[in-house]
């Protein structure tokens, strides 16, 4: 250890620890900061790289009719083309609740009718006055 400062001091650099956990530990003889810039650059590198979920959402009532049915449908698809992931729920509002059946039937066949952009990553919940199913794009 005191020969790798010795070097360090020699060089006008700095010794850094890179694997403190290691058996001996692993150091480098290095400018300090050059080496907090690299490091920094490259979790800026990695940050980029990741891939960013959005969830769209799309609200139904128990009632829908067959055209905001088609409508939201199409919203669907292309969310889902897009690579976005689709939360669509049922919202019950006063006594609606008591329609609980119609709710999961109308997800149900929102789930189907996208089965060919996307898979149904968790069926129809109820969370209090909602009911709410996830839908995840299918890989290309």
């Amino acid at each position: 250890m005191r020969e790798a400062l010795k070097i360090a001091d020699s060089l006008d650099l700095d010794l850094v620890e890179i694997s403190p956990k290691a058996d001996p530990p692993v150091c480098k003889v290095t400018d300090y900061a050059k080496f907090l810039y690299h490091q920094k650059k490259k979790q800026k590198e990695i940050k980029a790289k990741t891939v960013k979920v959005v969830v769209k959402e799309i609200r139904f009532g128990p009632q829908t009719d067959e055209h905001d049915f088609n409508f939201k449908l199409r919203h669907a698809e292309k969310f889902l083309n897009e690579g976005a992931k689709v939360k669509a729920f049922v919202f019950f509002k006063g006594r609606s609740i008591l329609f609980k059946e119609q709710g999961e039937i109308l997800l149900l066949r929102f789930a189907t009718a996208l089965e060919e952009v996307g898979k149904v990553e968790q069926l129809p919940k109820l969370e209090g006055k909602r009911m709410t199913m996830f839908i995840s794009p299918k890989k290309k």
